[in-house]
C-alpha cells in the first residue's frame, strides 16, 4: 500500500503566481546557453533593472560548468556573455530571454561555443549578405521516451497519412506545435512556418530567412522554446536524426542558403558555382553536420527515406534524394537559393552555417 500520493504540479496553480503584479522597475532575465553536449540548452534566471535595450547592457554571469560537461570541478566557473535578447512568452510582461555565449576563466570561448567563430566568419562574409532558412524537424515523445500516441511497444499505421495531416488519428501533438508557433512569434523568433512530417508524431518548423549569425541565434532560441512548451504539456521533444529504426523517416535540419548574387537576376549561375564548391568538401561538411562528427547522420543518410547517401555527394533540381536540392521554382526563375539536405536535426546551426559560408564565400579548400 502506498504511504503517500505523488505530487503533481499544476499549471492552473502556477498562473495564479505568474499573474501577480511585478514591480515596474524589475525584470526577470532567463539566461540560456548551449551545454557541453552541443545539443541541449540550459537556463537560469536573475532579477535585473528594467529598461534593458541591448545585450551589451546586460551583465556577464556564470554557472557551474562541471555540471554541464563544460569544465572540471576544480575550475568549474564558466562565464555567460549575453549576445541576443528575446521576449519571454512564459513569464510575459517585460521579462526577457537572454541567449549567451560561453567563456572560460580567461574569458576565451570554450570548445562548445560554436557561435564565436561563426560570428567572425559572418563578419568576413558580410558583403555577400548570406541568408539562411533552416527547416527544423523534431519528434514528440511521451514521458517514457516512446513517440507520442504510438501504441506502447508497437507501431501506428505505416508512413503515408501523417505528412501535413489533419485529424486526431494522424496529427499527433498538434497542440504542442501550435503553442510553440505562437511562443516563437511572441518572443521575436523569425519563425516562417510549420507542418506535420512524414513519420507519425514528427513535426517541422522553419526559421528564417535570417542574415548571418541570426540564423543560428533564432534556431537555438526556437529549440529552447519548443522544449519549454513541451514541458508545459508533460511531453518530451527529441532532435535525434533517427529516433525510430526501420521503415520510418529520420529528421533533418535542411538548410536553405543564398547570397545576394544568388538572389539577383541570373543568380542560378552562382548557385551552381556554390554547389561545385560544396561537392569538393563533402566529407568536411558531413563532420560538421551533427554533434558526433557524422556518426549520427550515418543512421539517417542512407539513400532511403528522402535522403542521399552519406558517402556520396549529389545535387539535382527538385530531388529530395540529393545532397543539395535546387527547388523547381528556383530553376524556372533562374535565381533564388539552394537547399543543403545533409545537416542532421541535432546539428549545431552555428557550425553548419559557418561551414557553408567558409566553403562558398571564403573559398576555403
Amino acid at each position: 500500500m502506498a504511504l503517500f500520493t505523488p505530487i503533481q504540479t499544476g499549471k492552473a496553480v502556477l498562473h495564479r503566481y505568474l499573474d501577480l503584479e511585478q514591480p515596474d522597475d524589475k525584470i526577470i532575465a532567463e539566461y540560456i546557453w548551449i551545454d557541453g553536449s552541443g545539443e541541449n540548452v540550459r537556463g537560469k534566471a536573475r532579477t535585473l533593472e528594467a529598461g534593458v535595450k541591448s545585450p551589451e547592457e546586460l551583465p556577464w554571469w556564470n554557472f557551474d560548468g562541471s555540471s554541464t560537461e563544460q569544465a572540471d570541478t576544480k575550475n568549474s566557473d564558466v562565464y555567460l556573455k549575453p549576445v541576443a535578447i528575446f521576449r519571454d512568452p512564459f513569464r510575459g510582461g517585460k521579462n526577457i530571454l537572454v541567449l549567451c555565449e560561453t567563456y572560460n576563466h580567461e574569458k576565451k570561448p570554450i570548445p562548445s561555443n560554436k557561435r564565436h567563430t561563426c560570428a567572425e566568419v559572418m563578419k568576413k562574409a558580410a558583403a555577400a549578405v548570406p541568408w539562411f532558412g533552416i527547416e527544423q524537424e523534431y519528434s514528440i515523445l511521451d514521458r517514457d521516451g516512446y513517440p507520442l500516441e504510438w501504441p506502447k511497444g508497437g507501431y501506428p499505421r505505416p508512413q503515408g497519412p501523417y505528412y501535413c495531416s489533419v485529424g486526431a488519428d494522424r496529427a499527433y501533438g498538434r497542440d504542442i506545435m501550435d503553442a510553440h508557433y505562437k511562443a516563437c512569434l511572441y518572443a521575436g523568433v523569425k519563425i516562417a512556418g510549420t507542418n506535420g512530417e512524414v513519420m507519425a508524431s514528427q513535426w517541422e518548423f522553419q526559421v528564417g530567412p535570417s542574415e548571418g549569425i541570426d540564423g543560428g541565434d533564432h534556431l537555438w532560441v526556437a529549440r529552447y522554446l519548443l522544449h519549454r512548451v513541451a514541458e508545459e504539456f508533460g511531453a518530451l521533444v527529441t532532435f535525434d536524426p533517427k529516433p525510430i529504426t526501420g521503415n520510418w523517416n529520420g529528421a533533418g535540419a535542411h538548410t536553405n542558403y543564398s547570397t545576394k548574387e544568388m538572389r539577383e537576376e541570373g543568380g542560378l549561375k552562382h548557385i551552381e558555382e556554390a554547389i561545385a564548391k560544396l561537392s569538393k568538401r563533402h566529407d568536411a561538411h558531413i563532420r560538421m553536420y551533427d554533434p558526433r562528427g557524422g556518426e549520427d547522420n550515418k543512421r539517417r543518410l542512407t539513400g532511403r527515406h528522402e535522403t542521399s547517401s552519406i558517402n556520396d555527394f549529389s545535387s539535382g533540381v527538385a530531388s529530395r534524394a540529393a545532397s543539395i536540392r535546387i527547388p523547381r521554382q528556383v530553376s524556372e526563375d533562374g535565381n533564388g537559393y539552394l537547399e543543403d539536405r545533409r545537416p542532421a536535426s541535432n546539428c549545431d546551426p552555428y557550425a553548419v552555417t559557418e561551414m557553408i559560408v567558409r566553403t562558398t564565400v571564403l573559398n576555403e579548400q
